[in-house]
């Protein structure tokens, strides 16, 4: 059985929080569903480089995080280009845009990979 997920509005808003406290700029870039919209996490990294990460349930059901866009950072453009496919499929999706060097958020956690 897969474990509880917090209502999509106050995990956003905990998210923003835990930014402010490390000092790294983040806002909600488009505001999504507030009990169970997805959550994309657009990283800025500086000189034209993003990641973008999904919340997702590996095979035990557990929550964490997948890069969406892969394992190397990705332009800004085709961040975008992901971004807007995605709320085109579910226009409930909550983005968060976040600035850090090292592409990560506070909040990724824990970190799956494909």
């Amino acid at each position: 059985m897969s474990e509880p997920k917090l209502k999509a509005k106050l995990f956003v808003h905990a998210a923003l929080r835990r930014c402010t406290l490390q000092c790294l700029p983040a806002v909600v870039a488009h505001k999504g569903d507030e009990d169970s919209g997805t959550i994309l996490v657009r990283v800025l990294q500086g000189g034209d480089r993003c990641r973008v990460w999904s919340q997702v349930r590996n095979a035990e059901g557990a929550l964490g995080w997948m890069c969406a866009t892969g394992t190397e950072p990705v332009s800004e453009s085709r961040a975008e280009a992901y971004v807007a496919r995605a709320r085109d499929i579910d226009s409930d999706v909550w983005v968060l845009d976040v600035e850090s060097s090292d592409g990560l958020a506070p909040f990724l956690e824990p970190l799956f990979t494909a």
